[in-house]
């Protein structure tokens, strides 16, 4: 019987022999690792759920913002197919002028009406007279010297409206330059 205790153990409840005593102590000192297993795998999870959060929501900015882009490009080209409408009631008002009609007043109220609805949205009209000439937003198509000794530029006449749409130069002035 000796050789019985002596081979045998009792782990708890049960008697078990010296071999299985070292497998179950090496099965329990295995165990830390799964866990540890477990946790890194929970940590890589964790990661790559963060980072696709992440990416998630950059790409809902981008989508945004491409469609807000889309939006103003769309807008600005309906206002330059819109700019000879207004070239056309500019010089249909340029005709009436000193004439106190019906017809006269009804072009300078729509005119009114459109240049007013579009400048809520952002139009801007270029035509200043009297300003340094300025190539990013006028076109000089005409030039007339200048008095002696004035080097700079001026813009004597405004030929045709240029137009901003929010900031940007839709369609430059045509003008006649001066110096």
């Amino acid at each position: 019987m000796t050789d019985k205790t002596t081979t045998n153990e009792q782990v708890g409840d049960e008697v078990v022999a010296n071999g299985e005593v070292a497998a179950r102590e090496s099965a329990a000192a295995g165990l830390q690792d799964p866990r540890s297993d477990l946790e890194r795998e929970r940590d890589d999870y964790l990661d790559s759920l963060q980072r696709l959060q992440a990416d998630f929501e950059n790409y809902r900015k981008r989508v945004a913002r491409s469609s807000e882009e889309s939006a103003a490009r769309a807008a600005g080209d309906v206002v330059s197919k819109l700019l000879p409408v207004l070239d056309a009631l500019d010089l249909a008002q340029a005709h009436f002028v000193g004439v106190a009609n019906e017809e006269a007043a009804a072009i300078d109220q729509s005119r009114a009406l459109l240049l007013d609805t579009l400048a809520k949205q952002g139009l801007e009209r270029i035509d200043a007279v009297g300003v340094a000439f300025d190539p990013q937003v006028h076109d000089a198509v005409a030039h007339v010297p200048g008095d002696e000794g004035d080097d700079e530029q001026i813009v004597e006449d405004v030929l045709r409206a240029g137009y901003r749409w929010k900031g940007a130069v839709l369609r430059p002035a045509m003008v006649r330059v001066k110096g």
